[in-house]
């Protein structure tokens, strides 16, 4: 596996804690001469860096433990809130039944009064009168107690859901903070075993003498067509721009593409049910981006201009219900010896549907980092498009990192110009 794809899957793993690798590595400046060079992070930096992501999610662990507690002890019966519910549920009811003894209380009042024979006297009739008129006092008495022994039960009710809800919230963010700080250790143990991996054989990487490849944030790779949701089982075309808004021509530009998908919880990953076609003008027909993932190259791309590239993307029916992004990027080299390319890689996020699933219209995937202006660019003519052999076929390097959740921006797993280092000196070894 080559290091763009690493690179890829890195970002991804590492996104949930942007302090924690970038504290490592210093981000390329797009305006620093071709000559500066890019320090990696040392094995004492990438310990801590490991470090401090094992304490996060051991302190993760035990929060969603804790979390999972006050859930269970929001949920018992002997809960004070649930007594205190309980009680004032308790309450309502006899204030309910005292209510409607004080009702009948009226109405038998009342009977009695239309009862009195005519031979009743006044002192007779005066006395059931106040029978009614007491029965009636005291009726309202019974029903202004259990009115107000309805809104005491229904705020201890209310103040009883509104703690188990949000104990439930507590353990979900605490679920999900463990999912994240999982993907972080993950990512910075991989990076050092990958450190120390490399100091045992010496410290010799692939290529260091491709140092003179630059960063060049004016090659942009733009995406467009590609849904925000993607039904399992089908496939969907897009368009991938490659735009060179420089002054000077590219004698080679690769096009790059990777995609990365999970299933909701983040945990499982898809990547082996998707796929990534691509085809141009000089390559009508559907081909795989390759396990670099790159495509043919652009040989040249003029200054100002750009070129677009026919791009497809295939879920397998199995494919649960999930997220996915869709990495894009290009490197450039010239004849005289000069290359580079885009400082990061571009994300760009959708949804997984699950297979027969309708999600209707919906909008295109938005990209995760700055839109680049290439409104003064324009469509290239006259540049032919031939595959890729020999060095620039291999524009990738060694293997590093791992995966999981998704990312919109691309250089927080090592720092954007780290990235862009790891794949120059692959460049700069077959170049």
């Amino acid at each position: 596996m080559k290091i763009r794809r690493i690179l890829a899957t890195a970002v991804a793993a590492a996104v949930t804690t942007p302090a924690l690798m970038l504290s490592v590595t210093p981000a390329f400046a797009e305006d620093k001469p071709a000559a500066q060079t890019q320090n990696k992070p040392s094995i004492a930096e990438l310990e801590k860096a490991a470090a401090a992501a094992q304490t996060a999610y051991d302190a993760a662990v035990a929060a969603q433990s804790a979390a999972e507690a006050a859930v269970d002890a929001a949920a018992s019966e002997t809960a004070p809130l649930y007594l205190a519910a309980k009680a004032a549920k308790g309450k309502a009811e006899e204030a309910a039944t005292a209510k409607t003894a004080a009702d009948e209380a009226v109405l038998a009042a009342k009977a009695a009064l239309e009862d009195l024979p005519d031979t009743a006297t006044e002192e007779e009739k005066t006395a059931a009168q106040t029978k009614v008129t007491e029965a009636e006092a005291a009726a309202r008495t019974a029903d202004e107690a259990k009115t107000a022994a309805d809104a005491e039960a229904a705020a201890a009710q209310k103040a009883l859901d509104d703690d188990r809800i949000a104990a439930i919230r507590t353990l979900d963010a605490a679920q999900k903070a463990v999912v994240q700080t999982r993907a972080d250790k993950t990512a910075a143990d991989a990076a050092l075993a990958k450190a120390r991996e490399e100091e045992a054989e010496g410290g010799k990487g692939e290529g260091e003498e491709g140092e003179d490849c630059v960063p060049e944030a004016k090659l942009t790779t733009v995406v467009t067509g590609l849904p925000s949701t993607v039904v399992a089982g089908t496939k969907v075309n897009f368009t991938m721009r490659v735009t060179n808004g420089t002054d000077r021509t590219m004698d080679e530009v690769l096009p790059f593409a990777y995609v990365h998908a999970t299933d909701k919880s983040g945990l499982k990953d898809l990547d082996k049910l998707v796929r990534l076609q691509w085809s141009n003008g000089s390559s009508p027909t559907w081909k795989t981006v390759d396990n670099e993932n790159y495509m043919d190259a652009i040989s040249p791309l003029k200054a100002g201009a750009h070129a677009d590239i026919k791009m497809r993307l295939a879920i397998d029916a199995s494919a649960p219900a999930g997220n996915g992004i869709t990495f894009v990027a290009g490197d450039y080299f010239n004849d005289n010896g000069t290359c580079g390319g885009t400082p990061d890689l571009e994300g760009y996020e959708f949804l997984i549907a699950a297979a027969g699933s309708n999600p209707g219209k919906v909008p295109d995937a938005k990209p995760g980092t700055t839109k680049p202006n290439t409104s003064d660019v324009k469509p290239q003519s006259g540049a032919s498009a031939r595959p890729v052999s020999g060095s620039l076929a291999a524009t990738g390097s060694s293997s590093a990192t791992s995966q999981l959740a998704l990312a919109s921006g691309a250089a927080l797993a090592i720092g954007a110009g780290a990235m862009f280092v790891a794949r120059r000196r692959k460049a700069g070894s077959q170049a």
